[in-house]
């Protein structure tokens, strides 16, 4: 099916959808009072017929511009971030928006060096990546012995784990899991190790953080799991000798979101969608996370050419410095205070919704996978099922993904605020069973291009991005006046494609970047992995 066609079944499926609220409409609605989800159902064809995966397209091109004349990226900090957000800024001000600069301090990073080889007894070269916020080696590197930390549960976590004297003056190969990447080195320094490896659990790359300058013990850096398990078989045999060359410039910086709201809509009742503006310093991040940014700004300025006025606060947010471990959000909640955080009713997050070797997944919020972490705060079941509805209604697969807190959800569901949002896929590896449902290849990265000079115009599925820019609409379209949706139980008749899941948790779930363990999340970033 075609974007065209799909677009034009979304609208007959949201018309479809809410027939039956349509038809039990009161006697009070027939004589001009307020009908929400009327008004809802409207709204959401109007803005899925009107955004598009072309129109937003124009966004991406101007990411790109923007990377090409500032270094090669948009990171938090740089002048390609900076430009980014004025550019988003400038539109939103245009439309009408409320328009304004989020500022915080936070300490820019870029990596400098990251190399790793076996010197001996076999030499080899092999491929590192340095954590963010790690210590620096020497120009040059250091050259030493391999010492192999057994794997356990919580391998590397605790001061039993290595042996008396057998890390002295070593470099520590720690498999991931158990516990955060910064205890991980830290507990591998006092066992007197001089630099720490630590390799991935799952397939793909590992790109994490220690989460803070003042964690860090050591260099340290992250590998796979292939590579991981051949330099563990190569120690078993007998001494390996490594030179390990990591360094990162690191510096503080101001940085700054970009939020934008209604003028009208009433602000106890504020619906609030996000997605990250800055990328790594390794490449323009057109698919990690212009993809999202380009989306959310397209649907925004579709809402506001719509004349439409909401009934709840609509809130738009474009995060910075979210490859450092979601800071920008951090530091917004953080200074949200409890009157203004239960104002906001909920919060979906878009990031890398256009990735080459696509899978469509929704945040589980209802944790009926099972899988990870638990389920999100009330109402998150019921923003999943509005989105698996809408894909529903449109003949179109999809899956659940873990709320790992990777990415900037994270910290609205820390301070209880229902949550969803959609993904693409990153690092992980596509199955033959997603092969199936989705397209593509299996047994290779849904973004091969992710964290890489080469996540450029060329490393975005269009089809993909067409598809999620449509479900961004729908759900600004209906959560602009109702949000009765967010209460309804199993069972009940959502308004348009946003129903109800079933009752979700009533107890608030701590979900926190610092405490992953790492397991369970082959669809989730790594970047903002602190475990």
């Amino acid at each position: 099916m075609n974007a065209t066609s799909r677009r034009l079944l979304a609208v007959a499926a949201a018309t479809a959808l809410t027939a039956p609220l349509l038809l039990s409409a009161s006697a009070a609605s027939a004589h001009n009072r307020p009908d929400p989800a009327k008004d809802a159902a409207k709204l959401a064809r109007k803005l899925v017929k009107e955004a598009s995966g072309k129109d937003a397209y124009k966004h991406l091109k101007k990411f790109q511009d923007i990377a090409d004349s500032a270094d090669g990226h948009r990171a938090a900090g740089s002048l390609g971030h900076d430009a980014s957000a004025a550019y988003v800024y400038s539109l939103l001000k245009k439309a009408g928006y409320d328009v304004s600069y989020d500022s915080f301090e936070f300490t820019y990073i870029e990596t400098q060096a990251q190399t790793l080889k076996v010197t001996a007894p076999t030499p080899r070269d092999s491929e590192i990546t340095a954590m963010s916020y790690t210590k620096s080696t020497p120009k040059g590197g250091i050259e030493a012995e391999l010492a192999v930390v057994p794997v356990d549960a919580t391998t590397g976590c605790e001061p039993g784990d290595y042996a008396a004297g057998a890390f002295t003056g070593k470099i520590a190969l720690i498999q991931r899991g158990g516990c955060d990447f910064a205890v991980k080195q830290q507990t591998a320094a006092g066992a007197g190790a001089v630099a720490a490896i630590v390799s991935n659990n799952t397939e793909g790359a590992l790109s994490g953080t220690l989460g803070d300058p003042a964690a860090a013990r050591i260099p340290t850096g992250g590998v796979t799991q292939a590579e991981g398990a051949r330099l563990a078989a190569e120690a078993a045999a007998g001494p390996v000798k490594v030179s390990l060359d990591i360094r990162q410039l690191q510096e503080k910086r101001v940085t700054r979101n970009v939020i934008a709201e209604t003028k009208g809509g009433k602000a106890a009742n504020t619906v609030m969608l996000g997605s990250h503006l800055d990328s790594v310093t390794a490449g323009p991040g057109i698919n990690d996370n212009a993809s999202g940014s380009a989306g959310l700004l397209e649907v925004a300025l579709d809402l506001a050419k719509s004349h439409e006025k909401p009934a709840n606060k609509v809130r738009f947010a474009w995060w910075s410095a979210e490859e450092l471990g979601l800071l920008g959000a951090e530091d917004y909640v953080k200074g949200l205070s409890p009157e203004q955080a239960e104002q906001i009713k909920l919060y979906l997050n878009f990031d890398m919704i256009g990735s080459p070797n696509f899978g469509q997944f929704v945040y589980d919020g209802d944790n009926s996978d099972g899988v990870g972490e638990g389920p999100g705060p009330e109402g998150s079941a019921q923003l999943e099922k509005g989105i698996t509805d809408f894909l529903d209604s449109v003949d179109y697969p999809h899956e659940g993904t873990d709320f790992t807190g990777r990415s900037d959800y994270g910290p609205f569901i820390e301070v209880g605020i229902p949550s969803g949002g959609t993904f693409t896929g990153a690092e992980g590896i596509k199955t033959a069973e997603q092969a199936a449902k989705f397209g593509g290849e299996a047994g290779v990265a849904y973004d091969a291009c992710y964290h890489a000079a080469c996540d450029d115009l060329d490393n975005i599925n269009k089809e993909a991005f067409d598809v999620n820019i449509d479900v961004i609409a729908n759900a600004v379209g209906h959560y602009a006046h109702d949000l009765s949706p967010l209460t309804a139980k199993a069972g009940a008749a959502g308004a348009g494609a946003a129903g109800a899941a079933g009752a979700a948790p009533s107890a608030k779930v701590e979900h926190t970047t610092g405490g992953d363990t790492g397991v369970g999340a082959s669809n989730a970033h790594e970047h903002e992995s602190r475990a």
